[in-house]
């Protein structure tokens, strides 16, 4: 089935508790571009032996941007007697990236639970933020699994019958249910297979993450875009999000846990290679850079990561320049790194690029790119304009 797939614009999220180290203009988020998609979408019954084998073998990917499993053993004992008892369980969205290798787009939980079912074990409340990180690889080892740590028996829990019977179910394991785990084994989820024919590339699912993601908490674009354009450059840039210069910077110790701050970074690095050509949505633009970012060689990898700790190493010796009211200014950070990298990252002693900074921030010329749109490439240029005029007179 063939469908045009059109994407309209959405309202600018409100700032969370998590963000409040974030000054004001730095909060917010552009809206998304409107485009048309040609996607081709099928429907697909496979059943919980096909589904379990598929996640084991990592041909289907549970994503990893950074959200726990967060159901409890209750809420996944219903999931499991509701195939059992041929009751209806809601679909699930799958991305298509190539040839037998699926991204799950919604119904993570879900599908964690029928695995974690499968293979008689259950994570956890510490485990939570561990599986996160062995989703990086697609797949959970078995002995992770067998790990009394992080897991124990998955048996079960189902509330007795109003009348006070108990359920023939609960206490059960998967190997435990005899005749019914035939039954479970061929029980079918329908699951939706989702395929981008054009444009080309893989832009629609970004916004298919974004709007049909059902977990409860909005993700956040960085999110997001965490586990679509994973690779070795992204997690160099993730690990320099724990730089203590960065840190310093930033004015807060611990990264946020939202990844906003490691936005910024990627937003740093993008509009430092081309923001003469930025036009359009800022979350594309970052997006085209990661996915760009993928095919990085490892000179280029290293000329990003030491244009970043350069930079850094810039402002250990002075209060950070990039708080504005106590809240650190992405886009001033943004701005004047992308500044810096296209004066030839000159290097001013006694703190010559930090006063540059904190020179440029007060005129009224930088005020105004903030006032509507921050942004918006015209006004993401003249901060990156001026920032240009400051560091090169103190260079």
């Amino acid at each position: 089935m063939t469908s045009t797939f059109q994407m309209v614009e959405d309202p600018a999220e409100p700032a969370t508790a998590d963000e409040s180290w974030l000054d004001e203009a730095s909060l917010e988020l552009d809206e998304v571009e409107v485009q048309d998609y040609d996607l081709v979408s099928s429907p697909n019954d496979w059943n919980f032996s096909t589904i379990v084998s598929f996640i084991a073998s990592g041909a289907m990917i549970i994503p990893s941007f950074q959200r726990n499993y967060i159901w409890d053993r209750k809420r996944a004992s219903k999931l499991i007697e509701s195939l059992l008892i041929g009751l209806p369980v809601p679909q699930v969205f799958l991305y298509e990236e190539e040839r037998n290798k699926f991204l799950v787009i919604d119904g993570q939980q879900r599908l964690l639970t029928l695995y974690f079912f499968s293979k008689g074990r259950f994570p956890k409340s510490k485990i939570r933020g561990e599986l996160r990180v062995r989703l990086q690889q697609g797949f959970i080892d078995e002995d992770f699994l067998q790990d009394d740590e992080f897991f124990e028996p998955f048996k079960l829990s189902l509330p007795k019958s109003p009348t006070g019977k108990p359920n023939r179910f609960h206490g059960l394991t998967y190997k435990g249910l005899k005749e019914d785990k035939t039954s479970l084994d061929l029980r079918t989820i329908r699951n939706i297979v989702v395929k981008q024919t054009s444009p080309e590339g893989n832009s629609a699912v970004f916004e298919l993450f974004n709007r049909l993601n059902t977990g409860g908490v909005n993700l956040t674009q960085q999110e997001i875009r965490a586990s679509l354009y994973h690779s070795d450059f992204f997690i160099e840039v993730i690990n320099l999000n724990s730089d203590p210069a960065w840190r310093h910077i930033v004015g807060t110790e611990k990264p946020d846990a939202r990844m906003r701050d490691t936005e910024f970074l990627l937003r740093a690095l993008a509009l430092a290679g081309s923001s003469e050509g930025f036009s359009g949505s800022m979350a594309n633009f970052i997006n085209n850079y990661c996915l760009k970012a993928r095919k990085f060689s490892e000179q280029d990898a290293r000329n990003a990561h030491d244009g970043l700790t350069g930079f850094f190493a810039l402002f250990r010796e002075s209060p950070s320049p990039f708080l504005r009211s106590g809240k650190f200014s992405g886009v001033l950070f943004e701005s004047a790194y992308a500044a810096w990298q296209q004066c030839g990252r000159p290097s001013a002693e006694n703190r010559g690029i930090a006063d540059a900074v904190n020179a440029a921030k007060l005129t009224e010329d930088f005020a105004d790119t903030l006032q509507e749109g921050s942004t918006k490439p015209i006004n993401i240029r003249k901060r990156i304009g001026l920032l240009r005029e400051f560091i090169e007179g103190a260079a």
